[in-house]
């Protein structure tokens, strides 16, 4: 028993099992590796509109600091917990070292549901987490960005109450923040972006013509929202799947998904959209299409429905989409499901949160163009090392992705040395 257990935090230590024994670490190093550095709970009393005082949650985890800060998203969620917390944190610091970012995995937020909270309780949830956490953060240990249930909005909260106890402006102590204080054009976008490039990559792999390819997007935030919006109108993909918590719509004739996005703009969900097209959500995941992006939550497709999927590319826009058991069959179908790894897939939000980190250390500016091709090219890099070690290994591309990863740590750690 430890502080971290959970279900989310076994199959990440399950998923770096593997990896241990395929490069065979020494036992006296694994522990190391997978347990995080340092974890904070902290308890955050809020005033609420009803004049009562409430009480929530809060939780930061920083998997190691051997590369440099660590980064990771600030998450709002009714579900949250510290295990949770912990794997988010390990796949981020495996997802940095990919992508040769000098950084180590973090990652934290508040049990809450930002749904139910107005927009005045949300800053007071907001601003009480920073507070707490200032002795634990900063633009050199550990920098904040969004993630599920927070925005922009709640990125300039983080930076303004940190930046008031500083006594000066630190827009680098978070990322995803708006443009207008530091802000770097294209964040928001760029995990959705990145999993498309990478869709496109594997199509161009596998020769398949992307106005003949249908897809299905689970998820309609911000990284599946962007994706559909861009293998629809830039690639030429037909949308034939989409879904958020509250709906699942499939229809084989296309979905309209700019019709969508107006839907959700103007009702909040998807609820009410193409209502008579609507399906049972988990068998969404299993009906036929070439491209299957899993972009809401973890642990979605599994030993039960791995066998089931009728996918050519399963493209994990979502952290952690697929448990240790669906890896095991999808294994098996390496010839037929064509595999990009969560730590990969989902990578462009933190390549670019790294570019506006950058930017605001030395007062810098980057443009859209500039951003995105910048993006690309590490994607690129990332990409091609993946498939090459994949190739020439004959091992799994998740394998292949997260040994990559955790060797650049392992490297750093023994060069570093143990401290006494």
């Amino acid at each position: 028993m430890h502080i971290y257990d959970d279900e989310v935090f076994q199959m990440a230590c399950d998923q770096f099992k593997v990896i241990a024994d395929y490069l065979e670490v020494d036992p006296n190093d694994r522990e190391r590796l997978m347990f995080p550095k340092r974890a904070i709970a902290v308890t955050l009393p809020v005033h609420m509109d009803d004049g009562s005082t409430r009480t929530f949650q809060g939780y930061r985890v920083q998997h190691h600091l051997t590369l440099g800060p660590t980064k990771g998203g600030t998450r709002f969620a009714p579900s949250l917990s510290m295990g949770e917390t912990a794997a988010l944190a390990m796949w981020m610091s495996w997802k940095c070292a990919l992508s040769n970012l000098p950084y180590g995995g973090a990652k934290g937020g508040v049990a809450c549901d930002p749904s139910k909270l107005s927009r005045t309780e949300l800053e007071n949830v907001s601003r009480r987490y920073m507070q707490e956490m200032i002795p634990f953060v900063g633009p050199y240990t550990d920098i904040m960005g969004p993630d599920m249930g927070t925005n922009e909005q709640v990125m300039a909260w983080f930076m303004d109450t940190y930046s008031v106890y500083q006594g000066y402006s630190v827009g680098e102590i978070v990322t995803g923040k708006p443009v207008s204080i530091g802000g770097t054009e294209g964040r928001r976008e760029a995990t959705g972006r990145g999993v498309v490039y990478l869709v496109e990559r594997a199509m161009d792999m596998l020769k398949l013509d992307p106005e003949k390819c249908t897809a299905i997007v689970q998820g309609f935030g911000n990284v599946g929202s962007v994706a559909a919006l861009s293998l629809a109108l830039k690639t030429g993909v037909k949308i034939v799947g989409l879904s958020d918590h509250t709906a699942a719509i499939y229809n084989a004739k296309g979905i309209d998904v700019k019709a969508a996005e107006q839907h959700v703009l103007k009702k909040g969900t998807l609820r009410a959209f193409m209502q008579d097209d609507h399906v049972d959500p988990n068998e969404m995941l299993t009906m036929k299409c070439d491209i299957l992006a899993p972009c809401a939550v973890d642990r979605v497709i599994t030993e039960h429905n791995a066998a089931k999927l009728q996918c050519r590319i399963l493209a994990e826009g979502a952290n952690g989409p697929t448990t240790p058991g669906a890896d095991r069959i999808l294994d098996q179908r390496w010839d037929e499901v064509f595999v990009i790894p969560d730590i990969l897939c989902n990578a462009g939000g933190v390549i670019v949160s790294y570019f506006e980190w950058v930017q605001g250390l030395q007062s810098f500016l980057w443009t859209e163009m500039e951003v995105t091709d910048k993006l690309f090219r590490i994607l690129e890099h990332s990409f091609s090392q993946v498939i090459r070690r994949a190739k020439e290994h004959k091992i799994s591309h998740r394998t292949s992705a997260m040994a990559i990863g955790v060797e650049r740590v392992m490297k750093a750690k023994k060069t570093r040395g143990l401290f006494p």
